[in-house]
């Protein structure tokens, strides 16, 4: 007994192992994994962050409520937008829960307008880094910069370099703000997991001055690199995705320069699976106003002469699809094109113009007339049915294009699309005011209702967001290598359609999703008799995701 007891003597103490001190912090720091109070105690326990946090537990729908008591107290949107985007870093799942939930609401605050202000004040508001940076000092490595993403499984990426950030211009560095914004509505309002999405900055320099002056500007301290490196630089980074990820990663194209958005949209659209949503988004939603528009104005495209006041990215791309539309209305290309009119900084865009003449993508769109330099008087002499303006020209439909609109028709259509709001043609109460309430009125940003002659007019946001996450989805579901314009025209015939949905009920619809339309709206709508040629985007959001869920 004795010796037994001796050679237990003898044996070594059992140490017990210790729990790694930094695993339940690395959980609670990880947004994609941090539920905040939401986790139970048990889940405390196991993952061994009992004790890290107070012990109340709050569900979710308790914590999207402190979130909204929080929003509320800001005075600002800025401020709400830095308090949202803290909220995404330390917790997505409660951050796409409180978007989702309030749409309507935190649309301008993650979005347009307020992004575009974000943008501008990004180097004071950046707090924690989100999404890559790669510069033109990489070329060369990019492949390697692209390996320092901690995430292998990446399906979708927001890609810019910054040149012309909504109507705010070259903002270089700075433009990451949109990247991250546009795929916050990717998982938001399409549920595609944030984990999927990468935002990458292509930083090859700015030529705004003020920047390059700046102390705290946060980018590469250089001019924008010349047009061989630079076009290297871009073709290396698209292979490097495709070697990375795969040829079916999808490559958005996002606020890059006229010069370099169409033809990066020619280069890449066939070999790889990539598209321009200034270009091709934008034409959709727009598009798809129109074509509500006509339901109100009760005109077949035929009738229709469109004036542009801008020759952009987005202008040409709108006219492009809406050239579509038309051909497939059974109108000629010539005809289409004689019904497209665009004015740019030098005036109206004809053949043999004098003044700087007419190149690139614009020359499809010369028309055959005299050279008129004012906006004011080639609607006089043209007599337009309808106006769209994405130039970022502030107060370009002024009162007296306003006015000759309306005098020229009973139901004259007002598109003042240019993003943010300080950019806009006009404001919505100006187009109702100077139309004497009869014009069809959509904007890029949100404008607030309107009352005219006792009548309340709710003005329609021709937002990309309501194409752009549904065709990521689509491209990324369906295993979609090349997007091509079919899909953005078929985008905007469906959104068209939808503002319809909610005056008429379709037999052919499903019992469950006319259920959902009824319990969102409390009934169907009178979205067209008040004006609006969009649906609201939260009952876009449910109907889209119902359509998933029956089809």
């Amino acid at each position: 007994m004795a010796e037994k007891e001796a050679s237990a003597a003898k044996k070594e103490p059992v140490i017990p192992v210790a729990r790694p001190r930094v695993r339940g912090l690395d959980l609670l720091r990880d947004p994609l994994l941090n539920k905040g109070l939401a986790f139970t105690l048990e889940e405390r326990q196991i993952l061994g962050i009992h004790g890290l946090m107070p012990p109340a537990q709050l569900n979710q729908e308790q914590q999207v409520y402190t979130v909204m008591e929080n929003f509320y107290r800001w005075q600002n949107d800025l401020d709400r937008y830095i308090y949202l985007m803290a909220l995404q870093d330390r917790n997505e799942k409660l951050f796409y829960k409180v978007v989702s939930d309030h749409v309507e609401l935190m649309m301008p605050v993650i979005y347009t307008p307020t992004v575009g202000l974000a943008c501008l004040k990004y180097g004071l508001i950046y707090r924690k880094p989100r999404g890559l940076y790669i510069t033109i000092k990489d070329k060369g490595h990019v492949a390697d910069v692209l390996s320092n993403w901690p995430i292998d499984d990446v399906k979708a990426i927001v890609v810019t370099d910054g040149e012309r950030i909504l109507g705010l211009g070259d903002l270089g560095c700075y433009g990451m703000g949109i990247p991250v914004g546009k795929l916050s509505l990717y998982t938001g309002l399409a549920g595609i997991k944030p984990n999927h999405c990468l935002p990458i900055m292509l930083d090859v320099g700015t030529n705004n001055e003020t920047l390059l002056k700046d102390p705290l500007y946060i980018g590469l301290r250089q001019k924008r690199a010349p047009g061989p490196k630079y076009d290297e630089f871009v073709d290396e980074f698209m292979s490097a995705v495709v070697a990375r990820y795969g040829p079916s990663t999808l490559i958005q194209f996002e606020d890059f320069g006229n010069h370099n958005a169409f033809r990066f949209l020619e280069k890449y659209r066939k070999g790889y699976c990539t598209f321009n949503d200034d270009i091709q988004g934008t034409a959709a939603v727009a598009v798809a106003g129109i074509l509500a528009s006509l339901k109100i104005t009760c005109k077949s495209l035929h009738q229709n002469v469109f004036l542009f006041q801008g020759a952009g990215e987005a202008s040409i791309g709108i006219a492009k699809l809406l050239m579509m539309a038309m051909k497939e209305s059974g109108m000629t290309e010539t005809e289409a094109l004689e019904r497209i009119w665009m004015v740019d900084s030098r005036g109206l865009i004809v053949k043999n113009r004098p003044s700087g003449g007419v190149t690139g993508e614009k020359i499809l769109f010369a028309q055959d007339s005299k050279p008129i330099d004012k906006l004011e008087d080639v609607i006089k002499e043209i007599k337009p049915t309808a106006i769209i303006g994405a130039a970022a020209v502030p107060g370009a439909f002024n009162e007296q294009v306003l006015k000759d609109m309306a005098a020229n028709h009973e139901r004259p259509i007002i598109f003042a699309l240019s993003n943010p709001t300080s950019k806009a043609e006009c404001t919505a109460e100006q187009a109702y005011q100077h139309t004497e309430g009869r014009c069809v009125f959509a904007s890029g940003s949100p404008f607030k209702e309107v009352t005219y002659g006792g009548k309340k007019y709710c003005p329609g946001q021709g937002n990309n967001a309501y194409v752009f996450p549904g065709v990521a989805l689509a491209v990324i579901a369906c295993d979609i290598r090349v997007i091509t314009e079919e899909i953005f025209l078929e985008s905007a015939k469906l959104l068209a359609d939808m503002v319809m949905t909610l005056l008429k009920v379709e037999s052919t619809l499903p019992c469950l999703y006319l259920s959902y339309v009824t319990i969102v709206t409390g009934g169907y709508g009178d979205d067209l008799a008040e004006g609006r040629v969009y649906p609201p985007l939260s009952v876009s959001v449910v109907c889209y995701y119902n359509y998933w869920r029956i089809w």
